[in-house]
């Protein structure tokens, strides 16, 4: 059974169709890659999984359960963790109380002590820069305690907008390597990403989004030597 079922899904901002009618599914422990151009649609339907933006029609099912109309916090609660795109970490406060704000659905301090020490381990520069205010931190760094708060929910899927934009290109292969680290962890992940490369490298299979519709989906391998992707976003 899918983890999470998108059926349908239509999305407007005002009189514009945003989303068309899209359907996609993400199976327990996949690597799904969202990918196409700017304005396709892709943070758009993140948004609307993630309860952040109201549907017009078609439903949203996490784990068997239809949380089309469960408000975000809840949505959180059931195991849903969204890292999203331009990374909104809390600027003033330290490294360790955003990675605390990710937390707060974990109550008991048991609990906290262990995700927050695997946090640590997956991200060492976050552990060197615990006392640091978040907002000083590189853009790479930042999108660590971007992903690193999310993680700090234990979530059973973990939803990615663009984590490699605006990054050098060494950061990029690291955030790359932890996805692939958090996948191999257990932890299903859905990947909007412009650097269709990058993404269709790591993914098991992948969905591509043009102007609102989802226009070609398979395996991700497949997909990276297609030539009509290799054309538009490949710039090959």
């Amino acid at each position: 059974m899918a983890l999470l079922e998108v059926k349908d899904l239509q999305v407007y901002y005002g009189m514009i169709q945003a989303l068309k009618g899209i359907s996609f599914e993400v199976g327990q422990g996949e690597v799904i890659a969202l990918i196409g151009a700017n304005g396709a649609g892709k943070t758009t339907t993140l948004h609307a999984v993630t309860g952040l933006l109201p549907k017009k029609a078609g439903t949203v099912t996490l784990g068997g359960r239809d949380i089309t109309k469960i408000p975000p916090h809840k949505i959180v609660e059931m195991g849903m963790a969204h890292v999203p795109e331009g990374r909104r970490v809390f600027a003033h406060l330290s490294v360790y109380q955003n990675l605390k704000m990710g937390a707060y659905i974990r109550r008991e301090k048991e609990e906290f002590s262990r995700n927050l020490e695997m946090v640590y381990q997956k991200f060492p520069r976050l552990k060197e820069r615990r006392n640091q205010p978040a907002g000083t931190l590189s853009g790479g760094e930042q999108q660590m305690l971007a992903m690193g708060r999310a993680l700090m929910s234990q979530p059973k899927i973990l939803l990615m907008d663009e984590p490699s934009m605006g990054l050098s290109p060494i950061f990029v292969n690291e955030i790359f390597k932890i996805i692939e680290e958090v996948s191999a962890a257990g932890t299903t992940v859905l990947l909007v990403e412009q650097n269709a490369k990058k993404a269709l490298s790591i993914a098991d299979r992948a969905y591509v989004l043009e102007t609102g519709n989802i226009v070609l989906s398979g395996n991700a391998r497949e997909l990276l030597n297609d030539e009509s992707i290799k054309k538009a976003y490949l710039g090959e």
